[in-house]
């Protein structure tokens, strides 16, 4: 196991930084990693995320190659993980013995064990490539760009509002069908029905595991779309107010575009 330089509260406050290190932040606190230094994370590593028994002892493990370049490698065998830059417009799926290079000022890794879903932060002081923003010009949709009505974003900001209100912490635990249809006062199987749609619109433009084997599809799909909702910033904690908006309102001509799924 690594030695660990935990700052105190932010990088450069009080703790001494190496510009060659990566630094990873979960829960508030951060940790140093050095080019000499194999990091893990997990249920028993240098990181200890939570002592979920759903959780891989060692999920993850941070390195530097000998040519300098950062990787990020899912040691686990079960557990898939979703990365994506800061500002969620790539995004990775690392299946188990799948790695990754780490390129950008802050990569979001995002990965769900049991019925928790954990967020963890890692900053480069000298990333590979810089963050670019988005063009206001004119030009074609860029591929994968996903159009969600208010009821469709609602039935999301359901499923991922413990994440989105966790304060900081890398902690969030997804609800079921039934308490995200009764936040939302909404049937179950008008939830099931608005799930379908979102599953496939999302399918659609490539986002993995929305399909999968009968026993363990209605679980699995929740948890790879909240991952993905989140990394990608489908939502946000300011969009939690839509989730009080009810059917009052929502009958107006607001509730869904023409041409979009009225179901």
């Amino acid at each position: 196991m690594c030695t660990v330089t935990v700052a105190q509260a932010a990088l450069g406050d009080g703790a001494e930084r190496d510009v060659d290190a990566l630094h990873v932040e979960y829960c508030g606190e951060w940790f140093q990693v050095t080019a000499a230094d194999e990091f893990s994370i997990g249920r028993d590593a240098d990181l200890s995320i939570d002592d979920n028994p759903f959780l891989h002892r060692r999920l993850l493990s941070i390195s530097r190659t000998a040519d300098g370049i950062w990787l990020l490698a899912n040691v686990g065998s079960r557990l898939a993980v979703t990365v994506t830059d800061g500002a969620g417009r790539l995004q990775s799926w690392l299946a188990p013995g799948a790695r990754l290079p780490l390129v950008f000022g802050r990569t979001s890794v995002v990965f769900t064990a049991g019925p928790t879903t954990y967020e963890v932060s890692v900053y480069s002081a000298e990333p590979v490539y810089a963050e670019t923003h988005a063009s206001q010009a004119g030009g074609t949709t860029t591929l994968g760009d996903v159009k969600l009505t208010i009821s469709q974003k609602q039935l999301i900001l359901a499923l991922a509002e413990p994440m989105l209100l966790r304060e900081g912490s890398g902690i969030g635990e997804i609800p079921t069908s039934s308490a995200a249809a009764a936040r939302l006062g909404w049937s179950r199987t008008r939830f099931n029905r608005k799930l379908d749609n979102v599953c496939d619109k999302l399918d659609r433009i490539g986002v993995q595991g929305m399909r999968g084997g009968v026993r363990a599809y209605a679980t699995n799909r929740r948890v790879r779309m909240v991952e993905y909702a989140i990394s990608a910033r489908l939502v946000t904690r300011a969009d939690l107010p839509l989730l009080d908006l009810r059917e009052d309102y929502l009958d107006g001509a607001i509730e869904e575009t023409a041409g979009e799924d009225l179901t």
